[in-house]
């Protein structure tokens, strides 16, 4: 059991703008109170889930805002690629973007959206950091940066409402649920659109998804997660 972070380097890398306060913010909260370094890495611009008021432009400046506010609050570094949505893939391009980002922050574990996630942009950022955290260490693959002395660990974080996901181990963040809260209120252009039909109640649904983990666990709020296991990418803590 993995009781502390403090010997680690934590970093997020998310689709969108929204998706670590979602599914991962608790853990990351937790890991920065056991006094590590902290880093969000957004794939993702926000640019194409358009609110009727917004044009693509203007909804990337404001997510890009968000962001930067939800980073502040929990004293993380922010890495934005800014990817359009919807064209993330698992290429040559996109996996040098983001072998660059582990280069600088040189993280030892690494939180990643789950193969089973329902959005194709989560799968395919899932793909790259099993990718590129895996050729991040080598000499070979050259970006500005040079190459870590090792891979940091993956561990998948739970998907959206817990579809298809079995967790294999819990993180309790019930003393970080304030903060989590705090981060998503920053996300205001996505917190607007709760009422629409094509879109969720997504205070509601972070509250709902870590108190049934929570109760998973035996704990008030907890977040799920799943080590990625390939041959030297599990770490013993």
């Amino acid at each position: 059991m993995k009781l502390n972070f403090t010997s680690d380097r934590v970093m997020a890398v998310m689709a969108h703008p929204d998706d670590a306060e979602l599914l991962c913010a608790g853990t990351l909260a937790r890991a920065r109170s056991d006094g590590v370094a902290v880093s969000v890495c957004v794939m993702c611009k926000g640019d194409k889930g358009l609110p009727p008021e917004e044009t693509p432009a203007s909804l990337a400046d404001a997510r890009w805002g968000e962001a930067k506010a939800a980073a502040k609050l929990l004293g993380a570094e922010l890495h934005w690629l800014g990817y359009p949505d919807g064209e993330l893939a698992d290429d040559v391009p996109h996996r040098r973007g983001l072998m660059e980002v582990f280069r600088r922050f040189n993280p030892t574990l690494v939180l990643a959206h789950a193969p089973e996630d329902y959005h194709p942009d989560h799968r395919a950022a899932g793909a790259l950091v099993q990718s590129a955290s895996w050729f991040c260490s080598s000499r070979g693959h050259v970006t500005e940066s040079a190459a870590m002395a090792t891979q940091p660990a993956v561990w998948f974080v739970d998907t959206i409402a817990m579809h298809e996901f079995a967790p294999e181990f819990y993180v309790d963040v019930s003393a970080h649920m304030q903060l989590k809260r705090d981060m998503m209120q920053c996300h205001q252009t996505q917190l607007r659109r709760e009422k629409s039909k094509d879109f969720a109640p997504l205070m509601q649904l972070m509250l709902r998804q870590c108190a049934a983990r929570g109760d998973q666990a035996g704990v008030l709020a907890a977040e799920a997660f799943r080590l990625h296991r390939a041959f030297k990418r599990v770490a013993a803590w």
